[in-house]
């Protein structure tokens, strides 16, 4: 039996094509088809990583009762969020404003026609447990009261359409009110949102946030230890925890306990260009007291940090690329132990027996393994061993051999001899294929324009901090990628399966996409063709998204999305940063670059079309506030090739770089912000002085 998804390109509706319940496309003809019928709609959105959507398509969506109730009193319709992030935003925030938080799966009931929501949840089970009512008497209760309660429905849909409606609409403020005092206050507040409070809360990255800090701790005097602390502890526990491959690198998405040691299993592509490029910052950020001298020691960075960057770039080039230079989306946490296992399991390819360990390792090379991972009898995920680090020192060389080992078991091959492994693109393929190691975990090969961005600017600031031409040639090589492939008559594109452009870019695409293009003129600011290319998709973006009247970018086009309940301006960060904070960043930025005040209106603009909210929700926009600091302390260098490589590794967050070759003699550096300009700097130990 198959259904309406089964040609879909998504891999998340793939796995969905074979279930009982006649799943559509969000589409006219499923919308229609609803309101021709007078069936409410059955929203599921989810993505082909997550481990609870996994779990439920395996479950309730398999359920043959399940099924027949579903065909007979809704339309059943199912979401990638990947592929259409505007549909996810709008619903998510009804779950938020029905039940208080979110999560994926998000499954939600819409009456036909207008798709309001009136009912929602996350993960239901097939039967009734975890304090969460079956699926199955969630439906029938749904159904009653769709045709029982038409007054409480139609009261409580006017209740959640204001509530969204509200949401998009923004009162712009005066300019005035985007002071140096505004941005203290946003800082101040999201250092909060870090601060751990509840010890049985998950840990996630928050980059977003703690990128915000991280540029903070230089502009605020007052704490500023404090501040610094909190991101150096952010950065450790990054690099020490289970959240980190120790093994083959990568960082998993998050870990579902507060001391950073199990994790949820999925490798998000998004996760880790932030984690690289924030790893990165927190690197050059260590060199912001050093004197400044003629050179940089690279060699100063934390030794864990290095590690953990160096194996995550080998693990993006191994398993995450494509022949063609662009990177896949995401690794699943589950796999199957063996090639007859009816269902995958969760971690099963990264964790660790401990007997298996003592077949697999002497007792002397176990001991010294013990001593710097976290490592048990009775384990710390279910009877297995996640690795976690106790220090980051710099590990031995027979550590490294024996970390070796690990890798050798889990992939079949040594990590020398091993460059590329081929990616288990299905469920089929991962059970079918005869593999030297464990069974790896299906890997979504389709390209996102927004992720891969993350990426080339994760991968541009290693480059500039470490000087590793390796991660400039990927970043560079995806870049091209996108330039030439994700543009079709003319229009920029999200996805790319398999050599075929589909939907539209989203504002995230854009303000994503000309960051990381900005990101890599400001290593390689002699070539121009970063930022002409930049400068003219910005253009595309501005035509398309861009709120003349009040500011800000909308999250897609209403030609590309008709049927949407309202138009969305993102301006919360969530996994990913804000595609408006971004974007306004990216103004300030090309504005100086170009000497252009037309972009730098325009981001004071947008950042007073969002000014309510950064005053009354600061933690909700970090990104927002870091746009802010660029308007406020943006500058740009100009200086000559030999200086700018001693100022790229250094940590100057709100700074941009442009080589000339027509300084004054025995001048070797010129500080402007937008309109004015600072004393020449005669030496390199002045120029940084000024930059601090």
């Amino acid at each position: 039996m198959v259904n309406h998804l089964v040609n879909s390109e998504s891999l998340y509706l793939r796995k969905h094509a074979h279930n009982p319940i006649d799943w559509w496309y969000w589409g006219d003809e499923a919308l229609n088809l609803a309101k021709q019928q007078n069936k409410p709609i059955f929203l599921s959105i989810g993505y082909s990583s997550c481990h609870w959507c996994t779990v439920m398509e395996g479950e309730a969506f398999s359920d043959n009762a399940i099924a027949e109730y579903v065909n007979q009193n809704f339309i059943a319709i199912k979401v990638d969020r990947e592929e259409r992030p505007d549909i996810d935003s709008i619903y998510m925030q009804a779950l938020q404003i029905m039940v208080g938080q979110g999560g994926w799966p998000l499954n939600i009931f819409l009456t036909p026609g207008d798709l309001v929501p009136f009912y929602a949840g996350t993960y239901f089970p097939i039967e009734s447990r975890y304090n969460r009512p079956g699926f199955l008497d969630i439906l029938q209760g749904v159904r009653r009261f769709y045709d029982v309660e038409k007054q409480k429905l139609q009261n409580f849909k006017q209740e959640i359409c204001h509530h969204l409606q509200q949401s998009a609409v923004f009162n712009a403020l005066d300019p005035n009110v985007l002071t140096r005092e505004l941005l203290f206050k946003g800082i101040e507040a999201n250092m909060k949102v870090l601060v751990p409070r509840d010890l049985g809360n998950p840990s996630f990255p928050m980059i977003p946030y703690v990128n915000l800090i991280l540029q903070g701790s230089i502009i605020l005097e007052e704490s500023s230890d404090d501040y610094e602390e909190l991101c150096s502890q952010r950065g450790k526990t990054l690099v020490l925890g289970g959240i980190f491959d120790h093994v083959a690198g990568g960082f998993h998405r998050y870990t579902i306990d507060s001391t950073w040691t199990v994790p949820h299993f999925e490798k998000m592509l998004y996760d880790n260009g932030q984690i690289l490029e924030y790893l990165g910052n927190l690197a050059s950020h260590k060199r912001q007291g050093t004197e400044p001298t003629a050179t940089i020691d690279r060699e100063d960075i934390k030794p864990g940090i290095k590690r953990a960057i160096s194996l995550t770039i080998d693990w993006l080039a191994r398993e995450m690329r494509s022949p063609e230079g662009y990177f896949y989306a995401a690794q699943d946490a589950d796999s199957f132990a063996t090639g007859d296992s009816l269902e995958p399991e969760e971690g099963l390819f990264y964790v660790w027996n401990y007997r298996e360990l003592q077949d697999m390792l002497t007792s002397e090379e176990l001991g010294e393994l013990q001593g710097e991972f976290r490592i048990s009898v009775l384990g710390n995920f279910e009877g297995q061993n996640v690795l976690q680090r106790f220090n980051d020192g710099e590990l031995s060389p027979n550590l490294e051999s024996i970390l070796g080992k690990l890798f050798t078991k889990r992939y079949g091959e040594n990590s020398t001899d091993l460059k590329t492994f081929a990616p288990a693109k299905n469920q089929q393929e991962a059970q079918q294929v005869i593999w030297k190691g464990r069974i790896p975990p299906v890997t979504d090969t389709k390209i996102i324009t927004a992720w891969n961005s993350l990426i080339i600017s994760g991968l541009a600031r290693i480059y500039g901090v470490l000087g590793n031409c390796r991660a400039l040639e990927l970043a560079t090589k995806c870049a091209e990628f996108i330039l030439e492939n994700q543009f079709t008559h003319g229009i920029f594109h999200r996805l790319n399966y398999t050599g075929q452009v589909t939907v539209p870019a989203q504002s995230e695409d854009y303000a994503l996409f000309i960051k990381a293009l900005l990101d890599l003129h400001t290593v390689c600011p002699e070539q121009d063709r970063w930022l002409t290319e930049a400068i003219k998709i910005q253009e595309e973006f501005d035509q398309r998204l861009w709120h003349e009247s009040t500011g800000g970018y909308y999250n897609s086009s209403p030609e590309a999305a008709p049927d949407l309940l309202v138009r969305e301006k993102a301006y919360m960060d969530s996994a990913i940063p804000s595609a408006n904070g971004t974007a306004i960043a990216n103004l300030v930025r090309i504005s100086l670059l170009t000497d252009n005040l037309d972009y730098r209106d325009r981001s004071l603009q947008g950042l007073c079309a969002f000014a309510t909210i950064m005053e009354r929700s600061p933690q909700a926009c970090p990104t927002l506030f870091t746009a802010l600091d660029w308007l406020l302390n943006g500058n740009l260098v100009k200086t000559r090739s030999e200086t700018f490589k001693d100022l790229i590794p250094r940590y100057f967050p709100t700074t941009v770089y442009r080589i000339v070759t027509d300084l004054p003699e025995g001048v070797v550096g010129l500080t402007c912000n937008q309109t004015s300009c600072l004393e020449p700097a005669t030496s390199l130990a002045e120029l940084i002085r000024q930059l601090n």
